[in-house]
């Protein structure tokens, strides 16, 4: 049956009936339902990393209620802090009354660094280096044929020149599907930098990724009434909560921490790496000199609150640490996601749902009531 995400009282059920919903609602059988508790034994977390003792546990919920370029998604999100799971849910509830999200999302283009040192005319290194390209390219690209074959690979090269005498570095443009692209293009790097070295008469240095995704920037965007959130003086406080933040690095970078509670949720439950991701997104809020909000807000011309949200995400479907966790395998079922940028689309779009959910609460009674009536359930449990 098709997917509906805005399941009323699901938070209500109980674990066995939300797991039944979710078989009826994402396709999932029983072994996808076992890996969704069952994540990783000890063996396999032997392969994953080195001295290994054991598996911890991260609590892993369903956020409801989205509908994302017209879709409507069930989105797992693995956190250990009570509020993000539901706040994430009520804020699609409201987006999804005038339309739920709209995104965009570029193509997955990952960039490796090649260090130069010693470059002596970079006018000159760049013209060799540009005359070199297609067969740089073509040695990137025999390192990964299967990535080449699926429509990606490498795509060009661009020399940046650097502070410091000599200094330059190379940026090898790579697309990488529905990776989330670190090993091919640090493979890659690795095989080109002596071509580079030696178009540009220079020494090459580091050769590696850089998490500073921007090429592959995904933006979400949404609509909330004034009525849903209480009122006009509701939707001024917002704007309010936003415009501390562009002004004041210390407010920014929590403002930000909160978009990132969603997003680092939807991409530990989907087994990418949310580090990376962390890394690309603070450096892209700082890419003006200062650092800012990731999101933007304010009023359309009926009153309403209007946001955005425009950051980096290198995500993937496919890949080692995807394959080998179940969990990650049954969470990207259940999502149903076709390709890595559909995922960004989906992170994006839960990042800026997890925003306006704080500054509702800033603005209303405070982060903390919401917290702590979260917290007191908890407590409760036995």
């Amino acid at each position: 049956m098709e997917k509906g995400s805005d399941i009323s009282g699901f938070c209500k059920l109980s674990i066995h009936s939300r797991h039944e919903k979710l078989k009826e609602l994402c396709g999932l059988d029983d072994g996808d339902i076992k890996g969704l508790f069952h994540p990783i034994d000890v063996e396999s977390a032997d392969r994953f990393i080195e001295n290994a003792v054991g598996v911890m546990g991260v609590p892993l919920g369903i956020a409801t209620n989205f509908l994302i370029d017209g879709r409507d998604y069930l989105i797992p999100m693995a956190t250990e802090e009570p509020s993000i799971v539901a706040a994430a849910s009520k804020a699609a509830k409201m987006a999804r009354a005038l339309g739920g999200f709209t995104t965009q999302v570029n193509p997955p283009v990952m960039i490796g660094q090649i260090e130069l040192r010693g470059v002596k005319s970079f006018r000159r290194a760049k013209a060799a280096i540009n005359g070199a390209t297609a067969g740089i390219l073509a040695a990137a690209n025999e390192c990964d044929p299967k990535l080449v074959k699926a429509g990606g690979g490498a795509l060009g090269i661009e020399l940046r020149k650097l502070s410091g005498r000599g200094a330059a570095v190379a940026h090898l443009l790579v697309d990488v599907r529905d990776a989330m692209g670190a090993n091919a293009v640090n493979t890659m790097c690795e095989k080109v930098a002596p071509l580079i070295a030696e178009a540009a008469r220079a020494i090459y240095g580091l050769r590696i990724l850089s998490n500073l995704a921007d090429r592959r920037i995904a933006m979400a965007s949404a609509t909330f009434s004034a009525e849903s959130l209480g009122g006009n003086e509701t939707v001024d406080a917002i704007i309010a909560a936003y415009r501390f933040a562009k002004v004041d690095p210390y407010r920014a970078a929590t403002h930000n921490k909160g978009i990132m509670n969603g997003i680092d949720a939807v991409l530990l439950a989907s087994g990418n790496d949310w580090r990376a991701v962390e890394a690309g997104a603070h450096a892209y809020a700082a890419r003006s000199g200062r650092y800012e909000p990731l999101t933007e807000w304010k009023k359309d011309a009926n009153g309403d609150l209007a946001g955005r949200i425009e950051l980096p995400l290198s995500v993937g479907i496919v890949g080692g640490s995807i394959r080998e966790n179940p969990a990650a395998r049954a969470c990207i079922k259940m999502l149903g996601v076709k390709s890595a940028s559909e995922l960004s689309a989906v992170a994006a779009a839960v990042g800026l749902a997890q925003n306006l959910a704080a500054m509702r609460a800033l603005a209303g009674e405070g982060i903390q009531a919401g917290h702590m009536r979260l917290h007191a359930r908890k407590a409760q449990k036995p």
